[in-house]
């Protein structure tokens, strides 16, 4: 199925360019872009090829779904400027709204009081219509805040604190005007949650953190999984469509696929997924990978797996039970029991085209041309494609290492001819793959020239 849905695809929010010229030749020349919020919207520079009819509608359908969503489906909030002569259409009103932001200074809320207009909408096509109409401002450099408190005012003050785990801390963080994640989750989901695994974690005596509790049209991926300083649940790494918000220390890109079937499982992939999710919920150590033997049999009842008492009792001996060490019992367990053996080992490959935009302009050599002699550096966002692989879970150790690998155990005996031998194609790594990987675990990432960028 390819993957057709403008509204998502174009996610957003803060595209300062939307005509085609403008969207080819966009360069943002430092992370100031990416502050009150993500850098989604420079997807759309995939679809400069659409009319810029086609973008401005599919941009302003997801503004107004994403404040809806934030309004849990029953009202938008749009902040605008409040500025004469915003309905006048054509150019004039982009002079108009340019005119009032001259020389403009805000530094305190009363500043911004002042400017801002405010209009509650329970109905989406009216919103949509409002939107197309104010799309200039939001245009604007004052587009990205606009936008903002558009969001934080559709899900309530009230609701966003309550969403929070300590309303005390500021939502866009100092000196950089980085947005904390609670931003990112409310875009995403439309709760200002600040965690980014699934549901909530209790800690008993009413002391709970809390997650993602639905599932999203769009997805989340962070360096920091990577190096293991959170977790990011199966809601955000699985999202409807094949988009993902790619976080690093501090910017945000986009990772999008064109072909939703990447994200299809087999079905011992589905049955590991069903196996890790009955343990997950039993996990109280955030991520650890360990559970209780109480919580242990919940797992095996839910899962319907029926171990051998030995090997039952040995997993339970220490009182706890580790996924890695239940992972390996369960790939040595025959599939009558709730296993997955399979002497093969080959579940199916699968090889897909992943795409990494970086908003920021970065030195392209490829772009580079010769001046007298000289290379010129081209400074431009960058597009590249990744060709992934990703073997099956279940494969023998020795197809995952670099290593030669028969292709039969007999040869081409007919011809007289050495038995043909395979190597795997060889991985190119950046940051970006370490988060692909947190997504695909033994993916293989490929791609030509410049290696993309998080940063």
């Amino acid at each position: 199925m390819i993957l057709i849905n403008y509204q998502y695809v174009l996610l957003l929010l803060f595209v300062f360019q939307v005509d085609r010229n403008a969207l080819k030749n966009s360069v943002v020349h430092d992370q100031s872009f990416c502050r009150i919020s993500f850098i989604v919207t420079h997807i759309a520079i995939f679809f400069s090829f659409l009319k810029t009819f086609s973008i401005h509608r599919a941009l302003v359908k997801s503004m107004d779904e994403i404040l809806f969503m934030c309004g849990d489906k029953k009202r938008a909030v749009i902040a605008t400027l409040n500025i004469v002569g915003l309905n006048t259409e054509g150019f004039a009103k982009n002079e108009i709204i340019a005119k009032a932001l001259e020389g403009l200074t805000i530094e305190t809320g009363s500043d911004l009081q002042k400017i801002l207009r405010i209009d509650t909408y329970t109905s989406e096509t009216i919103a949509l219509q409002k939107f197309h109409t104010a799309l200039p401002v939001f245009q604007s450099r004052m587009g990205a805040l606009l936008f903002l408190i558009s969001a934080l005012l559709s899900r309530g003050l009230d609701s966003i604190q309550a969403d929070r785990d300590d309303p005390s801390l500021p939502l866009v963080t100092a000196p950089f005007g980085h947005a904390s994640q609670e931003i990112v989750n409310l875009l995403l989901c439309g709760q200002a949650v600040p965690n980014v695994f699934d549901g909530r974690m209790d800690f008993g005596g009413g002391m709970f953190l809390k997650g993602i509790s639905m599932s999203v049209e769009v997805g989340f991926l962070t360096l920091l999984e990577s190096l293991n300083f959170c977790k990011v649940g199966q809601h955000l790494k699985c999202p409807k469509w094949p988009i993902w918000v790619v976080g690093s220390e501090s910017h945000y890109t986009v990772l999008f696929a064109l072909d939703t079937s990447v994200q299809d499982e087999n079905k011992l992939e589905e049955r590991e997924s069903q196996i890790r999710r009955a343990f997950d919920a039993q996990d109280q150590s955030g991520g650890g990978g360990f559970i209780s033997v109480e919580g242990f049999h919940q797992v095996l009842r839910e899962a319907g797996i029926r171990l051998p008492s030995e090997k039952l009792d040995h997993l339970c001996s220490t009182g706890f039970i580790v996924w890695s060490e239940f992972w390996q019992v369960i790939l040595d367990l025959d599939k009558s029991q709730g296993g997955l053996k399979d002497s093969s080992g080959l579940m199916g490959k699968k090889v897909f085209d992943l795409y990494h935009f970086n908003g920021i302009a970065k030195s392209d050599i490829n772009g580079s041309h010769a001046t007298s002699g000289a290379e010129t550096l081209v400074q431009r966002p960058r597009l590249t494609k990744l060709k992934v692989s990703v073997p099956p879970r279940w494969t023998p150790e020795e197809f995952m290492a670099d290593v030669v690998v028969s292709s039969g155990p007999g040869g081409n005996e007919s011809s007289g001819k050495d038995t043909e031998v395979t190597k795997p194609e060889p991985s190119q790594h950046a940051p970006l793959v370490d988060c692909i990987r947190t997504r695909w675990s033994r993916a293989v990432c490929n791609w030509v020239g410049d290696p993309p960028s998080i940063v």
